[in-house]
């Protein structure tokens, strides 16, 4: 039986201030911002100077607070306490408007002087674009124009912006410099959601303050990382979108690059923001560039067809979703394989993989260690000695497990593989999250920790840039190449056998 010691902590409250959702009529507000403000609320971290302004195009007060309260209900993973929704209901204000339009921005500014009045949130207002990315920009420029993002007094203004931050890396710089124009950036909060998972979070705690793990987290005795990120859900009613993205552009730059880098970085020399940030860019920029000719052996695209998903669900292929072009050529699986040039990293190959409609939901870092010398057991079949792993699973069930080899009870030599396991659920009793709480609270008290930088994102934009330039260039022949319900395309398997090596089963 595992044990542990837990130090109690006492957590400070939230900056006051008052939170403006652009989009708040949206399917993001719904499911996750809403949710997570009421957790935040039930956790007592939100100030008791709070407010929540929801700006919208169309809105019905009544109408939308009664939504909101099913929403919360809905998406809930604990109880709902009635006291608590009230107490964070009498604090919603609507506004309603268009983003391009001026005099919305006039009845903005009126409603924050109302509701600082009201609720004494002091003047800071933490700004969140739950919007289109034809937005991002937008918004910031009417917010200056309005004189709500200007800092003064003591007074904070933050704006939290929603990926995709570009679509490659000459949109990714013209976003920065349109957001710096009207915004210095330590007021630009980039969010990336993954970021605001528990064993995300943990996995800084994990390297940094554990004697055992740092002396090896290294090329000496590290073969190689997966990571993964798969999705049994298709686009849905996404297909718009997801033709303007794709599997690479939609999650490589921002969250498989995320965790990679948490992987890779050096120790910083505290936790605070700039100083993990500035490791975590070095990670990108020693990331080896990736020439055209490369592309066709480093990365793998792929298109799910009709199939059948593990509970039995036939389903179309992308082709036939909604909004989706009969001969789309756009991507709905991809895998890249990255090298770090660093000392710590040189040889050890990172391999990650993303798509839709994959067997299972399920996100995480395999950590594959290199194999002991065989000298002891050259008798002993080779499938009996697997090298040692250590996973890090993100989603859905987030945790920790190390494996290793250990002799089988019996007068024979025989090998067997044991697994020691640690979820955070069974473990510390974790407090129901959407994965929003601790990025908004953090966001609230000025921690840019968890957030992307402008440099940092373009760094990672000049990684992924020439895949999408040359599967721009070349459109597939055999889209669609893998039936819904499998692991990706045959070509997937293929590049991993080429480096002696597999993806893990999951």
């Amino acid at each position: 039986m595992m044990t542990s010691s837990k130090s109690e902590t006492t957590v400070a409250k939230a900056d006051p201030c008052a939170m403006v959702i652009f989009g708040a009529g949206g399917d993001l507000t719904r499911r996750k911002l809403v949710p997570a403000l009421y957790n935040l609320a039930e956790s007592r971290l939100l100030s008791d100077n709070f407010a929540v302004v929801a700006f919208a195009r169309k809105l019905e007060d009544k109408a939308f607070r009664e939504q909101l309260r099913r929403d919360v209900q809905e998406h809930l993973s604990g109880e709902f306490r009635k006291e608590t929704w009230d107490w964070l209901d009498k604090r919603v204000h609507p506004v309603l408007g268009d983003f391009r339009d001026p005099e919305a921005y006039a009845r903005l500014k009126e409603t924050l002087e109302t509701v600082d009045k009201e609720h004494g949130t002091g003047g800071n207002y933490l700004f969140y674009l739950s919007t289109p990315p034809s937005l991002f920009s937008e918004i910031p420029r009417r917010l200056n124009e309005a004189g709500l993002s200007c800092e003064e007094n003591g007074r904070w203004r933050r704006v939290i912006v929603e990926k995709p931050l570009g679509r490659d890396l000459d949109s990714a710089r013209s976003l920065n410099r349109e957001l710096q124009k009207v915004l210095n950036e330590s007021q630009i909060y980039r969010i990336d959601h993954y970021l605001g998972k528990e064993t995300v979070q943990n996995i800084l705690v994990f390297r940094f303050a554990n004697a055992i793990f740092e002396p090896i987290w290294n090329r000496r005795y590290i073969d190689h990382v997966q990571i993964t990120v798969a999705e049994q859900v298709g686009v849905g009613s996404r297909g718009g979108y997801y033709e303007e993205a794709g599997a690479l552009r939609d999650m490589v730059p921002n969250h498989l690059f995320q965790l990679m880098a948490l992987i890779a970085m050096e120790p910083p020399i505290s936790f605070e923001a700039e100083a993990v940030r500035n490791e975590k860019g070095k990670i990108f920029r020693a990331m080896k560039p990736i020439t055209p000719d490369e592309v066709l052996n480093l990365a793998v695209r792929g298109q799910y067809g009709d199939g059948v998903m593990p509970d039995g669900e036939k389903v179309p292929g992308y082709r036939s979703e909604p909004n989706v072009p009969a001969d789309a050529a756009t991507e709905t699986y991809a895998a890249v394989k990255l090298m770090v040039d660093s000392w710590r990293w040189a040889d050890v190959p990172f391999y990650l993989r993303t798509g839709k409609r994959l067997p299972v939901r399920y996100t995480e870092i395999a950590i594959q260690f290199k194999r002991a010398p065989f000298i002891l057991f050259r008798q002993t079949p080779v499938e009996q000695l697997e090298p040692n792993l250590l996973v890090l699973r993100i989603q859905p069930n987030e945790g920790i497990a190390l494996s290793f080899s250990a002799k089988i009870p019996g007068p024979v030599v025989s090998i067997g593989d044991v697994n020691m396991d640690f979820c955070n659920q069974d473990y510390f009793n974790g407090t129901p999250t959407t994965g929003y709480e601790t990025l908004l609270y953090d966001c609230m008290n000025g921690d840019a920790g968890l957030f992307q930088r402008g440099d940092n994102a373009e760094a990672a934009w000049s990684v992924v840039t020439p895949i999408l330039d040359v599967w721009s260039a070349s459109p597939p022949r055999d889209f669609p190449n893998y039936a819904a319900g499998t692991w990706g395309p045959k070509a997937a398997g293929q590049f991993m056998r080429r480096d002696g090596r597999r993806w893990r089963r999951l």
